[in-house]
């Protein structure tokens, strides 16, 4: 693919959700090696447009493409890691932390384990500092512990995208600097991030561009900044808040291929 070829692309953008309209006319161009923030006061939209730039969501109107290939066609889900906010089946079947890392490498090409998957996981869960933890039920886990798990399942998948949506959120500090110091080894290797945070924190060092979204007609959020930090001033808040801004049953399990119905 042609490096001036946007890694994923939202051209005119809307989603509406029970007839309210939460995103209007989003443009947004992700580039390989973007390491990119999207921040935004709650209700702004962040979660809703990457579970869109996912197909995990329709859109009302416009088009998005990942790696040059409308996201209805797109397959090669592998080249792509998302980590959810929650993983709400948590509880719903007993699987075991590996287990849940592991079954970030199955995939439509790859339906069963492979030799080094063991390795793969377990390399994983050491990154996140969890690898003692790697025969415990995942519900058993805190929800930091639980983050972290989803982190090293996206590490696991060795992707050239990662999307994450409050990444360390709940996390301890000892462990926000583990997993930020993994992101900058994965920046230095030119793989593309693409997080929303209700505030840079650990990752201000890494951010290469943020993305503002918000509203200022009071309905559709729109691209407010989108360049090099720091934010505006005039655009700035003192604190970030995240909270979902959709709920929709079964669509963020996160172990789920994107683009595919729960």
């Amino acid at each position: 693919m042609d490096a001036s070829t946007p890694v994923i692309c939202c051209d005119d953008v809307c989603v509406d959700f029970e007839s309210s309209c939460v995103l209007s006319n989003i443009d947004l161009d992700i580039y390989a090696g973007d390491f990119a923030a999207i921040l935004g006061v709650n209700g702004s939209g962040k979660t809703t447009l990457m579970r869109a730039m996912l197909g995990l969501i329709p859109l009302t109107s416009g088009d998005v493409r990942v790696y040059g290939t409308d996201l209805p066609r797109f397959r090669d889900w592998q080249r792509l890691a998302y980590v959810p906010q929650r993983l709400h089946s948590a509880g719903a079947v007993p699987v075991s932390v590996h287990e849940v890392v592991g079954a970030s490498l199955i995939s439509p090409r790859h339906r069963w384990p492979r030799r080094g998957d063991r390795t793969t996981v377990a390399n994983a869960l050491d990154l996140v500092g969890l690898a003692h933890r790697r025969k415990d039920r995942f519900d058993s886990l805190s929800g930091g512990q639980q983050r972290r798990v989803m982190i090293a399942a996206a590490l696991a998948k060795n992707a050239d995208v990662y999307i994450l949506d409050e990444p360390t959120a709940g996390v301890d500090a000892e462990s926000q600097e583990r997993i930020t110091d993994t992101f900058r080894h994965l920046q230095g290797e030119g793989r593309t991030v693409l997080l929303v945070t209700h505030e840079l924190g650990a990752f201000s060092s890494l951010a290469t561009r943020i993305i503002v979204l918000g509203s200022r007609t009071g309905v559709g959020s729109k691209v407010l900044y989108d360049g090099p930090p720091p934010v505006p001033e005039h655009l700035s808040e003192r604190h970030w808040h995240h909270s979902e801004d959709v709920v929709l049953r079964g669509t963020d399990s996160g172990l789920l291929e994107p683009g595919t119905s729960a």
